[in-house]
C-alpha cells in the first residue's frame, strides 16, 4: 500500500478529504484535513433527486481544490467515494463524467450497506470494543445503520433518511407530524433488534456531544470516544426541536448546522424511542477512515491483527528513537506489578496500560529532552486516541508524565479524579513505572538483573554494580501508605 493515501468523502451536507500517512505496516497518522459545505443535495430532493447546477458546481470547484492540495503532500493513491446524494441522483453521470474529464478523479458511487458498512469498520478498528452496540450515521440523504460485537460487524443497513432530505420534504413545510411518520416507517427495518449502546457517527451526533463537552466540567477536550449522558443527550435533542436561531447559538451549536440540526435531532429521537438505549458512544471517525482501513487491512479481514494498537504504534514509530529500552521498561514494570500488585493493592486490570505507558513515556524526548515527561504527557494525550477509552488514555498519560522522581501531583489527580484509580492505585503505579526506569537508568543492552520478592522487599540481584540505579532508586518518592522497601544485592 502506498505510504501517503489521500480519502475524499462526497456527502449529501460535505465534501471532506483526509491524506493519511503509514509509519509502518498497519500504523498511520494524519497530514491533513480539509472540509467544505458544499451542501451537493440542495434543492435536489424536491426536484425529483436531481443534482442541480450551483451545489455540482460548488462540488467541482472543491475536487479541484482537493486534488491541488493532495498533489502538494505527494500523496500517491486517492480513493473518492460518493455516497447518499450521488447515488439517489438520476443525472448522477452528468456530474461523475465532468469530474472524471475535467478533474482526471474517479468517483466510486457506493451503496448504503457499503456505506454503513465502512463506517463500522472504523469504528470496530478505531474505538474501544464494544458489546452488542449499534452504529448510526445520520447524513444528508440517507442514515446509515451497523450492529458491531467486539470487533465483528454483524449487519449493516441504509435507510433513505437524512437531514436534508427531511428539511426540504417536511421541516420547510412545517410538517413535523409529517417527519415523525416517515421516520418512523422507515425506522421499521430495523424492527427485532435489541441493543443498548449506540455509537455516534457524522455530524448530527458529533454536534451535539461536541456541545455538551463544552459546556460540561469533563477533564479533556476529546470528542472521540466520549460517553455522553444519556438523559443530558436525550434532553439537549428536545431543546433543541423547541429552539429558534439565538437559542441554537446559545446552546453550542454551530451556525452552519442550524438548518439541518433540528431534522437530525428530531431522527436521534425517534430512534432513541424505538430502541432501549442505555450506553452512548460518541466517534470521531467515520465512512473516510472506513474506505482508508478497507485499503489498509485488504489483507486481514477488515481488521488489525489481535492485541495491536495502531495508534501505539504510530508514537513508537515516530517518537520512541530506542525501542529496545522501551520494551526493557515494559517487561521490568510488568514484573515488578506481578511481583507487587497484592501488596499495593492495584486491580489486576491495570497491568495494560501499566504496560502502555512504560513503552512510551520516553516518546516526549523525541521533542524535547529536558521537559520530555511533560512532551510524552501531551503526546500521549493527543495521539494515543485510537482503540482507547478516556480513563485509559488519561491513566498512560498521567504515568508517563510522573515516571521519573514525583508520584503524581495533588492537583493533577483532582484535575482528573473523574478519570483516574483512586489515589493509592494511581501512586502505586506510578511508583512501579518510576522504579522500572530509575533500574534501568544504565540503559543495559540486555537486562542485567533479577528481581525477587522476600518479606515485602524487592531484591535486586545482578553481578554488575548498577550504581546509576542504586542512585536513581533513592532519589524517587517514596509510597506513603504502603512503602515498598528495594534492596539490591
Amino acid at each position: 500500500m502506498a505510504k501517503r493515501v489521500a480519502v475524499i468523502d462526497i456527502g449529501s451536507n460535505s465534501l471532506r478529504m483526509v491524506i493519511y500517512e503509514k509509519t509502518s505496516r498497519f500504523a498511520f497518522h494524519i497530514l491533513h484535513e480539509a472540509k467544505s459545505r458544499v451542501r451537493i443535495s440542495q434543492n435536489a430532493y424536491q426536484n425529483s433527486g436531481n443534482l442541480q447546477e450551483a451545489p455540482m458546481q460548488r462540488a467541482y470547484d472543491t475536487l479541484e481544490n482537493f486534488l491541488s492540495i493532495i498533489t502538494s503532500f505527494k500523496a500517491i493513491k486517492t480513493l473518492c467515494v460518493a455516497t447518499s446524494a450521488l447515488r439517489d441522483a438520476p443525472n448522477q453521470k452528468e456530474f461523475l463524467n465532468r469530474v472524471k474529464n475535467g478533474l482526471g478523479l474517479n468517483i466510486k458511487v457506493i451503496d448504503g450497506q457499503r456505506e454503513a458498512y465502512l463506517g463500522a469498520i472504523a469504528c470496530a478498528n478505531l474505538l474501544p470494543e464494544q458489546n452488542s452496540a449499534i452504529s448510526i450515521d445520520i447524513g444528508g440523504g440517507s442514515t446509515e445503520f451497523a450492529l458491531i460485537n467486539k470487533k465483528d460487524i454483524l449487519k449493516s443497513f441504509s435507510i433513505n433518511l437524512g437531514t436534508v432530505r427531511l428539511k426540504e420534504l417536511f421541516f420547510d413545510l412545517n410538517d413535523i407530524d409529517g417527519a415523525k411518520e416517515y421516520i418512523d416507517k422507515e425506522l421499521a427495518v430495523l424492527d427485532g433488534i435489541d441493543v443498548s449502546t449506540m455509537i455516534g457517527i457524522g455530524g448530527t451526533f458529533r454536534a451535539i456531544s461536541s456541545a455538551l463537552l463544552a459546556k460540561s466540567d469533563y477533564p479533556i477536550d476529546k470528542l472521540h470516544a466520549y460517553r455522553p449522558s444519556y438523559d443530558e443527550f436525550e434532553n439537549f435533542l428536545e431543546k433543541i426541536l423547541s429552539s429558534d436561531d439565538d437559542n441554537l447559538k446559545k446552546i453550542g451549536i454551530k451556525n452552519s448546522r442550524f438548518d439541518v440540526i433540528k431534522s437530525g435531532a428530531l431522527i436521534l429521537l425517534r430512534v432513541f424511542k424505538k430502541f432501549k438505549i442505555k450506553e452512548l458512544l460518541t466517534s470521531g471517525v467515520g465512512v473516510r477512515e472506513g474506505v482508508f482501513l478497507a485499503d489498509l487491512l485488504r489483507t486481514s479481514k477488515d481488521r488489525f491483527p489481535l492485541n495491536y494498537n495502531t495508534s501505539m504504534r504510530y508514537i513508537l514509530d515516530a517518537h520512541v528513537e530506542n525501542l529496545s529500552y522501551a520494551n526493557q521498561i515494559s517487561r521490568v514494570a510488568k514484573e515488578l506489578f506481578n511481583l507487587s500488585a497484592k501488596k499495593l493493592n492495584i486491580e489486576k486490570k491495570y497491568r495494560y496500560e501499566l504496560s502502555i505507558a512504560s513503552k512510551l513515556c520516553m516518546s516526549g524526548s523525541s521533542i524535547h529532552f529536558y521537559s520530555s515527561n511533560k512532551h510524552s504527557y501531551e503526546l500521549i494525550q493527543d495521539a494515543l486516541e485510537f482503540g482507547f477509552t478516556h480513563e485509559q488514555i488519561t491513566l498512560i498519560a498521567t504515568l508517563a508524565r510522573f515516571s521519573k522522581r514525583k508520584l503524581p501531583s495533588s492537583s493533577h489527580v483532582e484535575k482528573f479524579s473523574a478519570l483516574l484509580p483512586d489515589a493509592e492505585q494511581l501512586n502505586a503505579l506510578s511508583y512501579i513505572l518510576s522504579l522500572s526506569v530509575a533500574l534501568l537508568s544504565h540503559m543495559p543492552r540486555n537486562i542485567d538483573f533479577k528481581l525477587m520478592l522476600k518479606d515485602d522487599v524487592i531484591e535486586v540481584e545482578s553481578k554488575n554494580s548498577l550504581y546509576l540505579a542504586k542512585e536513581s532508586v533513592e532519589k524517587l518518592e517514596p509510597l506513603k501508605n504502603n512503602p515498598l522497601e528495594v534492596k539490591f544485592l
